[in-house]
């Protein structure tokens, strides 16, 4: 039960988008990457490093929009996959975060 509430209070105060990163639509990743590619570009980076640069940025984006990929708000030594899996030994039961819906006042 403790698990649940934290997690709902982390998912409330972060606000990700999606669970995992294989579920982020294709379509969002192009539209990243174009823009981190340009960026990269206009800094004047050497071509060979573009690619390393631009999947840093993307990793950083993953780590702001897939909750189970987020910092946890209690503890931000560890990812929420992290407190997951950390509730799972104590538990002993398996726990897999599926989905979730944020509802937020006046929308």
């Amino acid at each position: 039960q403790d698990l649940l509430k934290n997690l709902t209070m982390h998912i409330a105060a972060a606000n990700p988008d999606y669970v995992r990163r294989e579920e982020v639509p294709e379509d969002l990743l192009e539209r990243e990457r174009t823009i981190y590619l340009d960026q990269a570009k206009a800094s004047g980076k050497p071509e060979k490093i573009l690619d390393k640069i631009v999947e840093g940025k993307l990793n950083k984006f993953y780590q702001m929009i897939c909750l189970l990929e987020q910092q946890y708000v209690k503890d931000t030594n560890m990812t929420v996959e992290e407190y997951v899996k950390a509730a799972i030994g104590k538990l002993g039961e398996n726990i897999i975060v599926k989905r979730f819906t944020r509802y937020v006042l006046g929308e």
